[in-house]
């Protein structure tokens, strides 16, 4: 596939026709009120494209949320890495919003280059810097990516990018070590999500940039937030406000769901083969 990016970093290629773009939801698809993913990273070996691909066909919604990065500029930028996969996931998207779903686009801190284009529409696709999402139990839901609350990207950019190529070399390390499991039928297991749980500054980092979501959520009136960013799926109450983070699809494979009568639930996807219904809940809410 020819690709390229223009001096803005603007993805210019015109996606062709894919298998994506040819079926339709799987049988018996468990429908949503709107479906919030996050952290896609398009454009790095490490994207789950595939199981996120079966994840869609198995969950339409009528409203769908892409809360950033979702196409990796960062690395798209040092090395050109585009499978016929990413192309699938793009093409899957954009047939949504043809069939009628409402999909919103906030991009994050790798596919800034898409903030300039907030208020326009692509495909069908709105963009958005940020957004507000009303519940059918009227909650207000601030979504935002959440990169605006990272210090290291507000104060340091130049660490930021330290930071993100030893997520990259971690992400390769898992990898291997996984491929090593999966011989000895292991299941998966995330080198990156054990270091954040175990070094205390990660831990630090991580309820601070809560912590200052919910806060600011709390301070614009609304009702709750819904971000990304930290890759750590998450939904609890702080200071009275619902903050929920959707995870990733490079590690976790997590969304934010709400059904049609408001509740909100954070499911995990599993292969078919090993969990028959698909996902399961991790929490939920009222």
């Amino acid at each position: 596939m020819r690709a390229a990016f223009d001096a803005s970093g603007f993805l210019v290629d015109a996606f062709r026709p894919s298998a994506a773009d040819e079926g339709d939801d799987a049988p018996g698809a468990l429908r949503y009120r709107a479906i919030f993913i996050s952290d896609i990273h398009l454009g790095t070996a490490g994207c789950q494209a595939g199981p996120l691909l079966d994840f869609l066909k198995a969950h339409p919604s009528d409203t769908l949320y892409l809360v950033g990065d979702i196409v990796d500029g960062w690395q798209l930028r040092k090395r050109w890495y585009w499978p016929q996969s990413h192309n699938d996931v793009v093409q899957k998207l954009l047939r949504r919003a043809r069939k009628g779903c409402r999909v919103v686009y906030v991009p994050g801190n790798h596919d800034e280059f898409a903030r300039q284009f907030d208020g326009h529409h692509f495909g069908g696709i709105e963009v958005r810097e940020e957004a507000v999402h009303v519940t059918a139990t009227g909650q207000r839901l601030w979504v935002v990516h959440g990169d605006r609350f990272d210090g290291v990207i507000q104060c340091a950019k130049w660490l930021a990018f330290v930071g993100d190529a030893m997520y990259e070399w971690t992400l390769r390390m898992n990898r291997h070590v996984n491929r090593a499991r999966q011989w000895f039928g292991l299941p998966y297991w995330s080198l990156s999500a054990y270091l954040k749980h175990k070094v205390k500054k990660a831990l630090n980092y991580v309820t601070d940039f809560e912590r200052a979501v919910a806060h600011e959520a709390r301070r614009l009136g609304h009702d709750g937030v819904v971000c990304g960013h930290i890759h750590r799926a998450e939904m609890r109450e702080i200071d009275g406000v619902l903050y929920c983070n959707d995870g990733d699809w490079v590690e976790s494979r997590t969304a934010l769901v709400e059904h049609f009568d408001g509740r909100l639930e954070l499911v995990l996807w599993q292969p078919a083969e090993s969990q028959p219904v698909g996902h399961r809940a991790l929490v939920e809410a009222a």
